[in-house]
């Protein structure tokens, strides 16, 4: 992979690179963990970072500045614009302990956002890149999953777990609790909470997985989603989950 930048103004350049640089650095390790034990078998050609308003503007239409395709993952680096997102998410609800939250964010938590869009790419997701395939919720569950679970504290890890299920309880009788084969639903509304509000589900389902039937032992989800793939997906993934004895799953979800 290769590091880029897009920039409007020189000024822009030196934060841009010198933050950029370690996470870079930091995301070579993780790739090659992915590569190791998670079947990352071809990687993007490049990361292009940039500023916030060209990622959100110029780069793309959706409010997150980080995303990814099959060839780029484009990403704005800014701690501060990262925080001021993430506080967006709010809607100027009072949550103390979450605005703490956010407001101490480490350069770690960018680190994962990074490699949350680099896990996007292992071969384990066999509908590499097709356009919300059926249950998208898995992909992007456990691309919030894998980045804290590998590469953060087991406290950090807690924290972020604890930090989604209180804006999931928080804004649930706004949003609901509609089917996660359902994601990307609430993007139509618009706002940053009605998109991040199935994340944050699609994570804490993933988590239920991982540490409930699977025992702890995220390969073991990985097997269940790739038998359901081939079974040619007449079921959800929800429900193929609902009504596999062996997983057992009614008293998790």
């Amino acid at each position: 992979m290769k590091q880029l930048f897009a920039i409007e103004t020189n000024e822009q350049l030196p934060s841009l690179q010198s933050t950029g640089d370690r996470l870079f650095q930091q995301l070579i390790t993780y790739k090659d963990k992915l590569h190791k034990e998670f079947e990352l078998n071809e990687v993007p050609s490049a990361v292009l970072w940039t500023t916030a308003d060209l990622a959100t503007s110029t780069f793309s239409e959706i409010p997150i500045p980080a995303f990814t395709s099959r060839n780029m993952i484009i990403m704005s680096p800014d701690m501060e614009e990262w925080k001021r997102l993430f506080k967006m998410q709010l809607e100027e609800k009072n949550l103390p302990e979450v605005q703490s939250f956010y407001e101490n964010l480490s350069e770690n938590h960018i680190l994962v956002i990074l490699a949350h869009e680099l896990t996007h790419h292992i071969n384990l997701f066999p509908d590499e890149f097709e356009e919300y395939g059926d249950s998208i919720w898995f992909e992007e569950g456990m691309c919030f999953y894998l980045p804290p679970k590998l590469l953060l504290t087991e406290t950090e890890f807690t924290t972020i777990t604890e930090v989604e299920e209180r804006l999931v309880q928080e804004f649930e009788s706004k949003h609901g609790k509609h089917d996660l084969e359902e994601f990307g639903s609430g993007a139509y509304e618009g706002s940053l909470t009605s998109i991040m509000y199935d994340y944050w589900r699609s994570y804490l389902r993933v988590n239920q997985l991982v540490e409930g039937p699977a025992k702890g032992d995220v390969h073991t989800v990985f097997k269940w989603y790739n038998e359901w793939h081939q079974t040619g997906k007449a079921l959800s993934f929800t429900k193929y989950l609902l009504l596999n004895p062996r997983i057992n799953l009614h008293n998790t979800i």
